[in-house]
C-alpha cells in the first residue's frame, strides 16, 4: 500500500505560480506511475499530467500544457506539480494518486489517492 499526502495548495492570483508536493510512503515508490487530478465543485474529477516509473517520459492534458510540469524525485519519495501562468480556471482540489499502469489517464486505472489540496486562482 502507498500513503500519499500533497501539499503546497494555496491562493494566487491569476499569472502567478504554484508548486505542488505529493510525498509518498509505504510501498517502493519507483515501481508507481504518479498522477495528478483535479475536481472543481460539481464537476468529476479530471486528468491533469501523469509521470511514469522513472520519470523519463510525461503526458499532459490539453488544458494545462505549456504551463505545468510534472517531475518526480524517487530519492524522495515526492512527486511535484509545477504550475504557472495560472488561471482561475484552474481552481480545484489537486490530487496526487499512484498506479501500477501506463499510461493511466483515467481515475479507475488509480490505486491510491492523497487526500488533496486547494487551489484557487483569483483574477
Amino acid at each position: 500500500q502507498v500513503q500519499l499526502v500533497e501539499s503546497g495548495g494555496g491562493s494566487v492570483q491569476a499569472g502567478g505560480s504554484l508548486r505542488l508536493s505529493c510525498r509518498a510512503s509505504g510501498d517502493t515508490f519507483n515501481t508507481y506511475v504518479m498522477g495528478w487530478f483535479r475536481q472543481s465543485p460539481g464537476k468529476e474529477r479530471e486528468f491533469v499530467t501523469v509521470i511514469n516509473w522513472s520519470g523519463v517520459i510525461t503526458d499532459y492534458a490539453d488544458s494545462v500544457k505549456g504551463r505545468v510540469t510534472i517531475s518526480r524525485d524517487n530519492a524522495k519519495n515526492t512527486v511535484y506539480l509545477q504550475m504557472n501562468t495560472l488561471k482561475p480556471e484552474d481552481t480545484a482540489v489537486y490530487y496526487c494518486a499512484a498506479s501500477r499502469r501506463w499510461p493511466a489517464l483515467t481515475t479507475a486505472e488509480y490505486n491510491y489517492w492523497g487526500q488533496g489540496t486547494q487551489v484557487t486562482v483569483s483574477s
